[in-house]
């Protein structure tokens, strides 16, 4: 009777093992339903110690290009099938990565994460391959393309339509800002690189490219009647000129990308005064070309569909136009014909829904910038 009982025992411990083992827990399910670039640098510290990340980090290694890169929006957290990790190694030689959509920094700052666990040499090879591609796509004069290698117009393909403008200075989605905060991490040892035990030399060329890319951004400023305003979304990679990407992402000055390069101005310890001087500029055509009175609203349809809309509200915030008119200073909205509307609702229902025109941003460096005075003696 006894062993009859412990053998039905065994037994249903055993189903419950094989039950566990095929149904995720619940921390599984949730970093599978988040995005890379959460699971990459927004989970918690003790996480990167788990099997888990230690899964992924194989992703990570055997989709990194040759060069040193990685393409964008790709789930690196999810299982590789056996087709997927060889079709990676088999296009490891094909040209480069980006660093559009947090690419290639989020995947070397997972790297050190998971380094600083794991110990694993080959975590520290690939995060310096990495470091190596961001000083290799830096332009002289100091900028960094949203593509490197850089393509030309004579390769497009209708499968690309990045290029031309993949090669200008790309502040668009903050790639450049995102890759000198990066950049600025390394030479200050923060302590999630530390463990990496990065070289001195290669510290100061991090400084060094932090630096010329300050350079870029204050050359890169556009100025109007002598005054520095604000930044467009990409400048030429020669010319330095505000310069159009996407068919309805025309040149202009940017209310939403100025942003985090204001942000990362404002971080400068011991700021120059041409540092001063291009903040304040910014900070005061923000102030300048505010919206007041209205605010966007995500409705429903009757047939169920989304649909945005400007709606009058005297207490709203204020909020800015994604894109302003370089020569009148005016918002304007494109549909993909690249045909500029002064108003949202004069631009079709896929362009309107599907992309982001309106920003409340700028009001996070205006309500910081008093303090920043204070704090580096600014009068």
């Amino acid at each position: 009777m006894i062993r009859n009982y412990f053998c039905i025992l065994v037994m249903l411990l055993a189903s419950a093992i094989v039950i566990g083992q095929d149904r995720p827990n619940s921390t599984t399910q949730n970093y599978l339903r988040m995005r890379w670039t959460t699971v990459a640098t927004g989970m918690p510290t003790d996480w990167y110690g788990t099997d888990e990340a230690k899964r992924i980090a194989e992703n990570v290694l055997v989709s990194q290009k040759d060069i040193g890169g990685w393409v964008k929006n790709q789930p690196y957290h999810h299982v590789f099938s056996d087709s997927l990790r060889t079709y990676y190694k088999r296009t490891k030689n094909d040209v480069g990565g980006t660093f559009d959509n947090g690419s290639t920094i989020s995947e070397l700052r997972f790297l050190a994460k998971v380094y600083t666990h794991f110990k694993d040499e080959r975590y520290k090879e690939a995060f310096n391959k990495g470091l190596d591609y961001i000083f290799l796509a830096q332009y002289d004069n100091g900028g960094w393309p949203q593509f490197y290698p850089v393509r030309d117009a004579g390769e497009e393909t209708r499968t690309d339509r990045t290029v031309p403008y993949s090669m200008h200075i790309t502040y668009n989605d903050n790639a450049m800002v995102n890759i000198m905060n990066f950049l600025k991490d390394i030479y200050a040892d923060v302590p999630e690189f530390a463990p990496l035990k990065i070289a001195p030399d290669t510290k100061d060329k991090a400084r060094k490219a932090f630096d010329r890319g300050i350079d870029c951004i204050l050359k890169t400023q556009i100025s109007v009647n002598a005054k520095p305003t604000v930044w467009c979304a990409q400048h030429h990679y020669k010319t330095l000129a505000p310069v159009k990407a996407r068919s309805y992402e025309l040149a202009s000055f940017s209310g939403s990308e100025s942003v985090g390069i204001v942000a990362l101005l404002m971080d400068i310890d011991h700021p120059s005064a041409a540092v001063i001087a291009a903040v304040d500029g910014a900070c005061t055509w923000f102030e300048q070309n505010k919206i007041e009175g209205i605010r966007v609203e995500r409705q429903r349809d009757q047939q169920g569909n989304r649909n945005t809309v400007v709606v009058t509200d005297k207490k709203a915030p204020p909020i800015w136009a994604r894109f302003y008119d370089l020569e009148t200073a005016k918002p304007y909205f494109c549909d993909r014909d690249g045909i500029k509307k002064h108003a949202l609702d004069e631009i079709g229902a896929e362009r309107r829904n599907g992309y982001s025109w309106y920003t409340n941003a700028p009001q996070h460096v205006l309500d910081a910038q008093s303090e920043w005075h204070k704090k580096w003696g600014v009068d």
